[in-house]
């Protein structure tokens, strides 16, 4: 019974989480662009507003892959609250980028498949860090369960400083942060067409938001899980990231996806490698 609280508490708390995150994203990217930017509840406004559309799909098999989006998601919070296989947690969240790259591929719009195309680009340059991270936790924990970070007497970020820099490099591809980003937020920095969600619509579309605010609030939990022993060292590692990914998004241009695929396979991944040979010897 108090697991099934702890997840029904999770479930609850992480679309909210993730919502205020993303205002006080969106709040600090205007500030530093020299705007009055919307208020911090803004991304609630717009759920709440999209929620009261008229529910209009393009196709039935888009609207089932934006119910598998939200569903593997949800899957995500539940094995990182409940200290699951990490491997699970992995195989879940990559589960439900593929469906909304489905969802984005059902449909005829050519914003929609280009923004799918890029989605995979993501996938292809970020994926690899993931896997290493996992490889990274149990070689440092000798088990790939979620529980045992917290049992640890060594935080992770101590044992693999190179990994943590490396995941933080994959957060900004999922955050869809510069030079990393794709047409799919709402930043003025990007471009005015957005890409895979161009065709997804109403209620649709307000699940695809709150699913964006489930997947932050995971990414973030997973950063704090580096200082997992103490949980106030983890949130202020948690901030700390969230404002230094912020300040980078303002600080340089967008850029290619074939060039992130490249950048990500080089810096990160030969640090990520050098890392997990270190702890294997």
């Amino acid at each position: 019974m108090k697991e099934f609280i702890t997840v029904i508490a999770a479930l609850v708390a992480a679309p909210v989480l993730g919502g205020l995150l993303a205002g006080i994203d969106r709040k600090l990217t205007a500030r530093l662009q020299g705007r009055v930017g919307p208020p911090v509840l803004q991304p609630f406004y717009d759920v709440v507003k999209l929620l009261h559309k008229e529910p209009l799909a393009v196709n039935r098999v888009q609207v089932s892959y934006v119910f598998l989006h939200l569903a593997f998601m949800l899957i995500v919070i539940v094995l990182l609250v409940t200290g699951r296989d990490l491997l699970m947690v992995l195989f879940a969240h990559a589960f439900s980028t593929i469906a909304l790259i489905l969802a984005g591929m059902s449909v005829r719009s050519p914003y929609s498949r280009i923004g799918s195309q890029r989605k995979i680009m993501q996938m292809l340059a970020y994926e690899p860090i993931l896997v290493l991270l996992v490889v990274g936790v149990y070689l440092s924990t000798v088990n790939f369960l979620a529980a045992t970070v917290v049992t640890t007497p060594r935080p992770l970020l101590l044992t693999m400083p190179l990994v943590f820099l490396a995941f933080l490099m994959a957060v900004a591809i999922k955050l869809e942060k510069s030079p990393f980003d794709v047409a799919s937020s709402h930043h003025a920095h990007q471009e005015l067409v957005k890409g895979i969600t161009i065709e997804i619509a109403g209620p649709y579309l307000a699940l695809v938001e709150i699913t964006r605010f489930c997947e932050q609030a995971a990414l973030f939990a997973v950063i704090a899980m580096f200082w997992a022993q103490n949980l106030f060292v983890g949130a202020l590692l948690a901030i700390a990231a969230f404002v230094a990914l912020i300040l980078v998004d303002n600080c340089f241009a967008r850029l290619t996806t074939f060039w992130m695929v490249r950048y990500m396979w080089t810096v990160p991944m030969l640090m990520a490698l050098s890392n997990i040979i270190w702890l294997y010897a």
